[in-house]
């Protein structure tokens, strides 16, 4: 089955959320736990929570990738930005059991010119301070462009993290389709072959959500600009490609492209008619 949704807004509760997914032919979404440029989160309303669980179940939705705030750096070179990072997160994880088990979706950081050995030291560090055997939410490390000192830019990097965290087992990984793209893998035509190298780096098992989003730059490009479905270098083809993958096929598929939500709706019908079941 085909999950696919987009970013909604959490301002209207959680069962807002729900129905403005239905709306647009969603069956997954993603939202951020609070402003994604950090901040405090609103309190959760339990009743709100069991209002969208009960839509989630009558119209089989596929797993959440909730996202975490685009500040958070769990690999900075300033020690409080560390320190509100880890706190960011240990309060979303905590959040994330109101929905119990589903994703958590970070962009690992950027290392601020530490080194990626360092950066990747520092983010393990900080799971290893974070993570639960109790939690039944999956963490997602995302894969990321390489721009600046991102970590994330090869499924190695991703790979070491992973080899370095204790509950290793809570961790999976977001493949994000623009990142990979600009960050060299020509999934346009060889798409088989960079699943291949995913699953001998990192494992299959460990691929639990997609981002999918078109890109306005060449592959290797190291940019991470977003372009709306086929209007960008990937293309039409490779998008649906990627989603009648058997790599692929039952993971939620998460659009991030520059739209509003008739837009969404729109990507949403094309995908939706060109996946073979």
């Amino acid at each position: 089955m085909l999950y696919i949704g987009c970013h909604l807004s959490y301002s209207k509760g959680y069962e807002a959320m729900g129905r403005q997914a239905l709306e647009i032919g969603a069956n997954t979404f993603a939202f951020f736990t609070r402003n994604p440029r950090g901040g405090s989160a609103k309190k959760i309303d339990n009743d709100d929570v069991n209002k969208l669980i009960n839509i989630m179940t009558a119209n089989n939705f596929g797993k959440l990738v909730v996202h975490a705030p685009y500040t958070m750096n769990l690999c900075s070179d300033n020690w409080d930005t560390r320190r509100f990072g880890k706190k960011i997160m240990s309060d979303d994880l905590m959040r994330m059991e109101s929905i119990p088990g589903n994703y958590y979706n970070f962009h690992p950081g950027c290392h601020m010119k530490q080194g990626s050995d360092k950066g990747i030291e520092l983010i393990a560090g900080q799971l290893n301070g974070i993570l639960s055997p109790k939690q039944s939410t999956i963490v997602l490390l995302e894969t990321m462009a390489g721009k600046g000192s991102e970590i994330g830019r090869n499924f190695e990097e991703l790979r070491a993290i992973i080899d370095r965290t204790e509950y290793s087992d809570k961790l999976g990984v977001c493949l994000d389709t623009c990142h990979i793209w600009d960050g060299g893998y020509d999934i346009v035509n060889n798409f088989d072959e960079v699943i291949e190298e995913f699953d001998y780096t990192i494992g299959l098992d460990r691929l639990k959500a997609v981002h999918l989003n078109d890109s306005l730059n060449s592959c290797g490009s190291h940019k991470d600009r977003h372009a709306k479905i086929g209007q960008g270098h990937i293309g039409i083809n490779a998008m649906i490609n990627i989603i009648n993958h058997p790599a692929i096929k039952n993971l939620p598929v998460i659009l991030e492209t520059p739209n509003d939500m008739n837009g969404y709706a729109r990507e949403i019908k094309v995908l939706r008619e060109n996946y073979s079941e």
